[in-house]
């Protein structure tokens, strides 16, 4: 009983000691091993590894990629120095465990404040490039592409690579964004009067050339109407002179009793001699001209 005491608390302590040499690393891990505060061995394979108990230590780094979201709106201006408003994500990961550690101690807050400081300006560097009508949709990838490429070359530095860049949020300020609608509605009231005074111009064109084609048309019609008239004007006249040749006497009846109906109708006073040779057909001589025709033989 004496001697199992002893014998077991020397098992256990063994037992302490070697966890204390063994360690494991995960696919998703770095591993860097140190011996009284120096690297010695670094692991970016998954497996199991041994250390000396109480002399060597180990830390474990994210192989994944990490995300940088923006604390605050930044404030960039364009080359029309129209100021907007950015609000930008960073993902990032470590490539080079080693010079990350000695560039920041390992701190992953250190990290993120250097990629977002260079992250900030070179963003700001190819706003203040581009125009407000490039940052906001021809030219927005290219912006996002060219701060990737500059933010990753500083990032190398400290062992890390700059995956991506991405505009989250893209705004003008409240203080601008006033200004900047009346501009646009002024811009927008421009070219619907400039529209406006093309259609205006357009209509009475349209207008004077209906006008003329109408004139045309007019004309042409009374051409073909006088011309039809005349044709008809002298066929009627021809078929009164045959009808007249015909029956002299009687064409004259005609014509008298022709005048007798557009002159009694009225109701117009006329004075008028009885034995006139307007009255002709009126008297009841029975003989010469004033007989009345007699109905012609069939």
């Amino acid at each position: 009983m004496r001697l199992t005491m002893p014998l077991i608390a020397l098992v256990v302590a063994l037992l302490l000691v070697a966890s204390q040499a063994v360690y494991t690393v995960d696919q998703t891990k770095y591993a860097i091993r140190f011996q009284l505060g120096e690297i010695v061995d670094i692991n970016d394979h998954a497996g199991l590894y041994f250390k000396l108990p109480l002399v060597q230590n180990v830390r474990f780094f994210d192989r994944r990629n990490l995300l940088l979201e923006n604390s605050d709106v930044d404030r960039v201006v364009t080359s029309e120095k129209t100021p907007l408003e950015v609000d930008f994500v960073v993902l990032w990961r470590i490539t080079d465990v080693k010079q990350y550690y000695v560039a920041v101690q390992g701190n992953e807050d250190a990290a993120r404040a250097r990629l977002s400081q260079t992250v900030r300006s070179n963003l700001a560097e190819e706003f203040n490039k581009s125009t407000m009508h490039e940052a906001i949709s021809t030219g927005r990838e290219r912006i996002m592409t060219e701060t990737r490429q500059k933010a990753d070359q500083d990032a190398r530095n400290i062992g890390v690579e700059v995956v991506d860049v991405r505009l989250r949020r893209l705004a003008l300020p409240a203080d601008v964004t006033g200004p900047v609608y009346a501009r646009m509605e002024s811009e927008r009231r421009r070219v619907a009067n400039e529209l406006r005074s093309l259609g205006a111009a357009e209509s009475e064109k349209i207008r004077a050339d209906a006008d003329r084609q109408r004139q045309v048309i007019l004309a042409d019609a009374y051409r073909q109407a006088q011309k039809i008239k005349g044709e008809g004007d002298g066929r009627a006249s021809a078929i009164y002179a045959a009808a007249y040749g015909q029956s002299p006497e009687f064409f004259a009846f005609y014509r008298s009793l022709e005048a007798y109906k557009s002159s009694f109708r009225r109701n117009d006073v006329m004075v008028l001699e009885p034995s006139g040779e307007f009255f002709n057909y009126f008297r009841q001589s029975g003989s010469g001209r004033g007989a009345a025709p007699r109905a012609p033989a069939k």
